[in-house]
């Protein structure tokens, strides 16, 4: 025993007490779910189950979904999730009790300035900022849109021609991210910029810094939640503060700009905001109170960077499954070329009633979801087709894994649009593919990310073909952070597409 320190017998009761405390801090949150019945992996004291599943977490899931069903539970750390997989109890959690139950999103309580956003807000000012933001989003208002995104998406195809002409090889990120920010800083601060001769662009960087969430606070919520309201204080943020700064900074001067002008006012969503707001202060009345200053900043701020990213994205990942699937893609020209004959405009009404179109952009959506995951948390303890769910727990809507499941999605690796044909369609269950969520609290942008999609992947199938090529990665190696996304840069090439006679 000599080689033990020589400690006072006070000493050494200390330290076995705090010993005994570390154990069980790191461990006392375990347990929950055996209690309520509901499987999972075992957890690790401190890090819970993420060190027993793929470094992908949204692969993750797929994996846990085989072996455990489709209601498991998962420790982040020492926090227990409850994950659901199961069809009609997301009926229930996103649509029949969302006002009761599962109003509120996870708040990890690190949000900076972007607290009051429409995204992360909760209960009665979510109600309100939704209700007022809603009606900027309607098909009248995206149709007045369109015409913004008519010009962007006619840059887009030009700024192709060289390239295609001398078979350069393409990575869609920055071609399909150009296109993308164009359109979002038109639509949400009537800024016209070229992103494809400026990809270093302030917009453009500080938009992309937005998505990259420090590991090391992400560790820091996860071992000390009980120190969230001290970080809140203190103004720790996920988000970068010289990011949501510069947009503050951006969304202020063009308010002052536009209050001190006489002429003609802008269509983005920004002025529409803008414009409730006077509304509300001439009613006078609390039921219709509109946007503060700063709710503006944050919702214009989290349409700008959320919009850019999921966009860019899908259409990403769109030319990516077209070239690795050229007869769906030649089939999609065709209805295409029959639309709008001779290369001819792409108008907004023939546009949303394409169906092959509708389809192909489904069945992407269904295979990479731009969000891999979503959530909500209970106000109370609830019991739902059996599962009792406490108070204040997460409930984790594994989307990538919904969309891969083999019972509800027949060959769930393909890509077959044809699943979602006027004739098929009828067979999929709503609550199977979500990849804009639904429900009260869905995307609000929905039906302008889709039209901005399909402008601009008809645009440049009139004109040109995806093919793949050397440095094509196939099978995609999946990123592990964030949103949905491969590691490396999709790379395809570009050829010149010939309408047949």
């Amino acid at each position: 025993m000599d080689f033990l320190p020589v400690f006072s017998l006070e000493t050494w009761i200390l330290l076995i007490m705090l010993i005994y405390l570390f154990i069980m801090y790191g461990q006392w949150t375990f347990g929950v779910f055996e209690k309520l019945g509901v499987p999972g992996p075992k957890p690790i004291m401190y890090m819970g189950t993420i060190t027993k599943q793929n470094d992908v977490y949204y692969i993750g899931d797929c994996e846990n979904a085989q072996k455990y069903g489709r209601i498991w539970g998962v420790y982040e750390f020492r926090k227990p999730m409850l994950v659901v997989a199961d069809p009609d109890m997301l009926r229930t959690i996103l649509v029949k009790e969302c006002f009761t139950y599962f109003t509120n999103r996870r708040n990890l309580r690190m949000n900076g300035d972007l607290y009051d956003s429409v995204s992360i807000a909760e209960d009665n000012q979510w109600r309100r900022i939704r209700n007022i933001l809603t009606p900027a989003f309607t098909s009248g208002r995206i149709k007045e849109m369109y015409r913004i995104m008519k010009h962007h998406s006619h840059k887009l195809t030009d700024s192709l021609q060289s390239k295609a002409q001398n078979e350069e090889i393409l990575t869609l990120k920055d071609v399909f991210g150009a296109y993308s920010m164009d359109v979002m800083a038109s639509c949400a601060f009537g800024i016209d910029m070229d992103s494809n001769t400026n990809p270093s662009n302030p917009l453009i960087t500080n938009a992309s810094k937005l998505f990259k969430v420090p590991i090391f606070l992400f560790f820091l919520q996860g071992f000390f939640p009980f120190l969230l309201p001290l970080y809140e204080l203190l103004g720790v943020s996920i988000f970068p503060k010289s990011s949501t700064d510069f947009f503050k900074k951006l969304v202020e001067k063009i308010t002052a700009e536009r209050n001190g002008s006489s002429g003609q006012k802008s269509e983005d969503v920004l002025q529409y905001m803008i414009d409730s707001q006077a509304t509300s202060e001439r009613t006078k009345k609390k039921h219709k109170k509109g946007l503060s200053d700063h709710e503006i900043v944050s919702q214009a701020t989290m349409f700008m960077f959320a919009g850019y990213e999921t966009s860019a994205s899908t259409l990403t990942f769109l030319a990516y499954n077209l070239a690795r699937n050229p007869e769906v893609m030649k089939h999609l020209q065709k209805e295409i070329d029959s639309t709008f004959p001779n290369k001819g405009p792409v108008q907004y009404e023939a546009l949303i009633q394409m169906e092959y179109l509708d389809s192909v952009v489904n069945e992407s959506l269904r295979l990479y979801p731009p969000a891999a995951r979503t959530d909500r948390v209970t106000k109370e303890t609830v019991k739902i087709n059996g599962i009792t769910i406490p108070k204040d727990m997460a409930v984790i809507i594994p989307i990538y894994a919904l969309h891969r499941d083999h019972e509800l999605w027949p060959e769930p690796e393909d890509f077959n649009p044809d699943r979602f044909s006027q004739k098929n369609r009828q067979n999929i269950n709503p609550y199977a593919y979500l990849p804009f969520g639904t429900g009260p609290r869905n995307c609000l942008g929905m039906r302008f990310a889709l039209v901005m999609v399909k402008l601009a992947l008809v645009e440049v199938l009139q004109n040109y073909s995806f093919s793949i090529c050397k440095e094509t990665e196939i099978p995609l190696r999946m990123n592990p952070e964030g949103l949905t996304a491969p590691i490396r840069p999709i790379k395809l090439k570009l050829v010149m597409h010939c309408t047949e006679p």
